[in-house]
């Protein structure tokens, strides 16, 4: 069963139909509504859009790198993700047009890139992209007084603080993750589209354990059974806010990511993952994606695909999150994906 595309297809009707046309900082132009909400159930399947091709590694990538708090794009180059070269590159030609003294050279964005991959002292310095999502995930900075006077910095884990919560406090209300740090915003290449989620949790009945676990009808009363196979006991939602939303090429992304990342914080507190949400704030075309959406609402959607993850070499006394660093992008891959080709357009940067 698949709800997604053709939620996600209304969803660019809707801009079409009503949209109003807005200024924005890339000067391409958009067409724009305000406030909406997009929902997915995850026992349908994973939520790949199937009406247009997408490129599921560079997905799974940004949001590997995101996990291990990463902030440079010489790990997405690694992988062949070009998703943020853009940025990184106009920050840098930014600073190249104010060197009146011509300390940098002017590379072309190829060779910026090409440099990036292949010098690791130039990645260091210009492949950074400031304190962005990753950051903000992993190493939120904050500050404590010590001694009652000086001010000291402390760093926040703020996915491990939200594991450790959720095994501890699963009712907790304060099951959250921001990324919108006001006072790092202006050291970013760019602030935040979703800055921030927060995830729910309850718990599963006896009949809905045993349904999960694939048992007979008549036998989702066994305890003994359902704690032997170690099968979850809560299912787990996700919701995410996004402020701005280029709707053609970042939603199906940001849908994706955020359902990928519900199914690893599911499998890390083993939970079932059940509800993705996002909430939308400035959801737009660019103008020069007009016709390519007019395209694939035209479409009629596949199957959606299902989720494996190939955990075989990961330590689980460890847990997902501690080990991040060493899992790669080919350890997530679907099963029984099918789209329509791929459409092309271009990134305003």
């Amino acid at each position: 069963m698949n709800t997604i595309d053709q939620k996600y297809q209304k969803l660019l009707q809707d801009i079409l139909d009503n949209g109003v046309e807005k200024n924005d900082r890339t000067g391409t132009g958009t067409i724009s509504v305000f406030g909406r909400q997009i929902t997915h159930k995850m026992s349908q399947g994973f939520p790949l859009l199937t009406t247009k091709k997408m490129a599921w590694n560079v997905m799974v990538t940004e949001l590997l790198w995101f996990l291990r708090g990463d902030t440079n794009i010489k790990f997405l180059l690694d992988y062949d993700c070009h998703i943020w070269d853009g940025d990184a590159y106009k920050h840098y030609n930014t600073v190249v047009k104010l060197d009146t003294w011509n300390v940098f050279p002017a590379y072309s964005k190829e060779q910026f890139i090409d440099r990036i991959k292949t010098d690791d002292q130039f990645a260091k310095v210009w492949g950074d992209l400031g304190p962005i999502y990753g950051k903000q995930w992993r190493q939120w900075q904050g500050w404590m007084d010590m001694n009652g006077n000086e001010k000291g910095s402390l760093w926040y884990d703020q996915i491990l603080r939200l594991i450790h919560d959720l095994k501890t406090n699963p009712d907790s209300r304060r099951l959250m993750v921001n990324a919108w740090n006001v006072a790092e915003l202006d050291q970013m290449v760019l602030p935040p589209c979703h800055y921030g989620f927060q995830v729910w949790t309850r718990e599963l009945s006896k009949f809905e354990r045993s349904r999960y676990m694939g048992l007979p009808e008549g036998e989702h009363f066994l305890d003994d059974v359902l704690e032997k196979h170690n099968i979850p006991k809560r299912a787990i939602s996700l919701m995410w806010n996004q402020r701005s939303v280029d709707t053609f090429l970042g939603l199906p992304f940001n849908i994706a990511s955020y359902a990928l990342l519900l199914e690893i914080i599911a499998k890390e507190v083993n939970m079932i993952p059940e509800d993705l949400i996002g909430n939308l704030g400035d959801v737009h075309l660019y103008k020069n994606h007009i016709d390519q959406a007019k395209k694939q609402i035209e479409r009629d959607p596949y199957d959606l695909p299902k989720l494996v993850i190939n955990d075989e070499f990961w330590n689980p006394d460890q847990g997902i999150i501690r080990q991040i660093d060493h899992i790669e992008p080919h350890d997530f891959f679907l099963n029984g994906y099918k789209s329509h080709p791929a459409i092309k357009a271009p990134l305003s940067n």
